[in-house]
């Protein structure tokens, strides 16, 4: 395929302007990259912790602050926004610069991204080892850094536009494109996603409820994949190859289809992660149709980085940089293909609320989003200190070990994956179920749990030998804050000349990058809105069931604690209408059950059972308040040692917080959940009494608990999970049934 070098070679760039001389800002790409590396070392060890506490329990250390629930969330946003973030600006701010052959638009705007984004990491972390957490996944941070995080990147793309306006080059070249769909999407998902009601300094509750919460959730959370750990590397991608291998990029065309069908089809992709659960089937379908057709861009953006390599194969076995690139793009490929081949639904019914799902994550984030950053460090940091990288014979072994580190860590999940759903639906020969004690399912792949830490291990010890890597390199080079650079003016009237003879409509708008923001803005639009508009403005697809209450306060504050100690992370909330599930939790869900649920929690894993129907006396997951109670403080003594449930002795002496009760039903009220006028002035002693109810059973049992513990409340919250379904009088159901969509039939 022909090749425009003018647009793919970043170095070939031809203006007709007087020479003009500046300087490269390298010291803000020097912090990024210092961040960046501390804050992989950071996350990987708290990934590392995760997965222990999974396959010994013993380092849960029965602390509230070092608890799975609390940890994990930790994890996903270490590695997500701290370790690729800073990634990501290191690797945009180093290419903006050189590709419109230009200093950033402002350096203080430069040095407030960078410490903002350092601020909002710090205080996620700390927020989220204390409970305070939306439960979202890829959004768990509250709403006053939800704020900080907007001002930040809201910075960001002040800066990175100002840039592009500023530039000394006539046309965007591609990396920019990508960098510009992020900004764009990113914003936007942020913006609706996080719209939710404070009710508290680090409390709030989603504007959103139930089905709608999930829809949009899920909107954000599959693009946040797709716009944070994808768009944004594959600028990267775009930049740094073509550098590395000297070679331009494959094919100018090719990108330009990449790049907009990428961002266009993405944005619809976010209920494939609903499948056979409470959400229309014509959303479920939407989804399905765009995950698939997503392979087209994917690959084509995959084949676009690997031929570029063509005519420098050689150099790949010698390089360890050029390894790591590979594998990336290779791990981008794999994990494009597996992300539509899961959305299918005969292949999601097997895979959801399995491993399955872990794995496919971690090779994305392993091996496309973790081994690109790493081969641009070993990159970018000798280039920059002027010097040779330290040792490639240690950067090779980081390679090596890295990659077997992600092979044992993924290979030993989708083994998991396979053992769990073969159990949850096997029947024996009476047509019972076979594995009716969920536990057994666990303890089945633990030894797989077992090699996926040490998967992890190996590809930390690879992580860590980097950083001694780049210390020693660092240390034998310098780098100029400000490195000098000249480069022709571009003349203004040249990037507003009309469409010339023979120029295509894209090289037309690469030249006008407002527009080129605007087109962004309305592909990454036109999803969503299309899902949105129908399941919010009409009701008929969100039916009500008469028998469904609004909790009561005390139910209310023990969902808070199970939100604030992450119990959704291993717990689903969504009985699928399969046989399987049925026969072991329960009447399937339905829409009109979580019309009070801000936010939703139909969860995304059952490291443990689903708990849909735990207060469903019909149900095979009801228990008595004692068992719940000794569960929640010693899960290993009810169990013979075979839990890896997280013991939780702290709720048993933590007193809830009676003061924020009326503000939380306030709260409730505003976003329209029926309480009676004035019911918050009440609430507090209707707490009391149900808490006095349960408390009163337990010291029956001989055991003493105060009526207003945490403990108390989630034993009320966990009590009340499919009751009401239990209490509806049969023509509601039956009606309830009728308003539901094919999906969960």
């Amino acid at each position: 395929m022909q090749t425009d070098k003018t647009n793919q070679d970043p170095t070939a760039v031809a203006n007709d302007g007087l020479v003009e001389h500046f300087a490269y800002d390298n010291k803000i790409v020097k912090y990024f990259a210092y961040a960046t590396i501390f804050w992989g070392i950071v996350g990987m060890l708290a990934g590392l912790l995760a997965a222990l506490q999974l396959a010994f329990p013993v380092f849960n250390f029965e602390l509230a602050y070092t608890s799975f629930g609390r940890v994990r969330p930790v994890h996903t946003n270490a590695i997500i926004f701290a370790f690729v973030g800073n990634g990501i600006f290191m690797g945009a701010y180093y290419s903006l610069q050189r590709v419109l052959q230009t200093r950033m638009f402002n350096d203080k705007l430069s040095l407030l991204n960078f410490w903002g984004w350092q601020l909002i990491i710090a205080t996620a972390a700390v927020t989220l080892l204390m409970g305070f957490t939306t439960s979202k996944e890829y959004a768990e941070l509250e709403w006053p850094v939800d704020i900080m995080i907007a001002v930040v990147w809201i910075t960001f793309g002040w800066n990175m536009l100002g840039t592009i306006i500023k530039r000394r080059v006539k046309h965007i070249y591609v990396a920019v494109w990508f960098y510009i769909a992020t900004w764009v999407a990113i914003t936007m998902l942020h913006v609706v996603n996080s719209l939710e009601l404070p009710v508290g300094p680090f409390k709030s509750y989603s504007v959103f409820a139930g089905v709608q919460d999930a829809l949009v959730q899920w909107w954000y959370g599959h693009n946040a994949v797709g716009f944070f750990l994808t768009t944004p590397i594959l600028g990267l991608m775009y930049y740094f190859l073509p550098k590395i291998a000297n070679r331009p990029v494959y094919s100018y065309k090719l990108s330009i289809v990449h790049f907009w069908a990428l961002i266009f089809i993405y944005i619809w992709t976010g209920p494939h992660h609903l499948l056979y659960q409470s959400l229309p089937d014509w959303a479920q379908s939407l989804g399905v149709v765009f995950s698939v057709m997503l392979i087209a861009p994917s690959w084509g953006g995959m084949v676009n980085g690997l031929a570029t390599l063509r005519g420098a194969w050689d150099r790949v076995r010698d390089s360890a940089v050029l390894k790591f690139i590979v594998v990336a793009v290779t791990a981008y490929g794999m994990s494009t293909f597996e992300g539509p081949m899961l959305s299918i639904k005969s292949v999601n019914a097997l895979s959801h609320f399995t491993d399955w799902t872990i794995a496919h994550v971690h090779i994305g984030g392993m091996g496309w989003n973790g081994f690109m950053i790493f081969g641009i460090l070993y990159w970018l940091i000798p280039k920059m200190f002027n010097t040779n990288l330290y040792s490639e014979k240690l950067a090779s072994f980081h390679f090596w070990i890295g990659t077997l580190g992600i092979l044992l860590y993924a290979v030993p999940l989708y083994w998991a994956a396979f053992t769990q759903t073969l159990m949850w639906k096997d029947f024996n020969e009476l047509g019972k179920l076979a594995n009716p004690i969920f536990l057994d399912t666990v303890t089945q792949i633990l030894p797989l749990y077992h090699t996926r830490v040490l998967g992890g291990l190996l590809y930390l010890t690879g992580a860590v030998v980097m950083v001694v890597n780049i210390w020693k390199t660092i240390a034998a080079g310098n780098c100029p804050d400000d490195e000098p650079a000249s480069a022709p003016a571009l003349r203004p009237l040249v990037v507003a000349a009309a469409k010339a003879e023979g120029e295509s409509y894209h090289r037309f708008i690469e030249r006008r990058p407002v527009q080129f923001t605007i087109l962004s803005l309305v592909a990454v639009a036109i999803g969503g809105i299309v899902e949105f508009v129908p399941l919010f403005a009409i009701q008929s697809n969100v039916p009500t069931i008469a028998s469904v209450r609004p909790y009561t306060p005390l139910e209310l504050e023990g969902r808070d604690v199970y939100v604030s100690e992450g119990c959704n992370t291993c717990h689903s909330q969504q009985v699928r209408p399969f046989r399987s599930e049925t026969e072991r939790y329960g009447e399937y869900s339905k829409a009109g059950e979580f019309v009070y649920d801000h936010p939703f929690l139909w969860g995304s894993k059952r490291t443990g059972p689903d708990l849909a129907r735990s207060g469903n006396p019909n149900s095979l997951m009801k228990k008595t308040n004692f068992w719940q109670y000794k569960h929640l403080v010693n899960p290993q003594e009810m169990t013979n040692g075979q839990s890896i449930m997280p013991p939780y002795p702290w709720l048993a002496e933590n007193e809830l917080d009676l003061d924020a009760t009326p503000a939380k039903i306030r709260g409730m009220m505003t976003l329209g959940v029926p309480y009676a006028e004035g019911y918050d002035t009440q609430a507090v002693d209707d707490l009391r009494k149900q808490g006095q109810e349960i408390a009163a059973d337990l010291r029956g049992q001989n055991i003493e608990v105060s009526a207003t513990s945490e403990i108390v409340a989630l034993i009320a919250y966990l009590q009340r999970l499919g009751r009401d379904i239990s209490e509806a009088a049969p023509e509601a159901q039956a009606s309830a049934a009728e308003g539901q969509d094919d999906s969960s039939k």
